[in-house]
């Protein structure tokens, strides 16, 4: 599975972006994907995750409320839309997959990842 990230961009404060992954292969949707994000001198944090069916999704307790988890399975991609997006939110964010694992599982269980897309929100 090849993953690709896009939609990262420079956004004010209570802004908002939509993520995208789009990702190869024909088993798409045995896949968990989940997103992740490193901000400079951090260590990578969990983000969101939706399992492959689509029905149960996990979300960091940061993003609750702000953050919505989306997948079609019929285009081999997952979204994320980030509404009320703050400073803190400013990371390059990940996109991975990881055959049939809970939407709970640590990013170890992830077997493949993406490139990363920008996110940058400024005051």
């Amino acid at each position: 599975v090849q993953l690709q990230a896009s939609g990262g961009g420079l956004v004010q404060a209570g802004g908002s972006l939509r993520l995208s992954c789009a990702a190869s292969g024909r088993t798409f949707s045995s896949y968990t994907l989940g997103w992740f994000r490193q901000a400079p001198g951090k260590e990578r944090e969990f983000v969101a995750a939706i399992i492959w069916s689509g029905s149960s999704t996990a979300y960091a307790d940061s993003v609750k409320g702000r953050f919505t988890m989306s997948r079609d399975n019929a285009k081999n991609t997952v979204y994320l839309q980030m509404n009320s997006l703050k400073l803190e939110d400013t990371a390059v964010y990940y996109c991975a997959a990881g055959r049939y694992i809970a939407s709970s599982a640590p990013a170890s269980s992830y077997t493949y990842w993406g490139q990363g897309t920008q996110v940058t929100v400024s005051s």
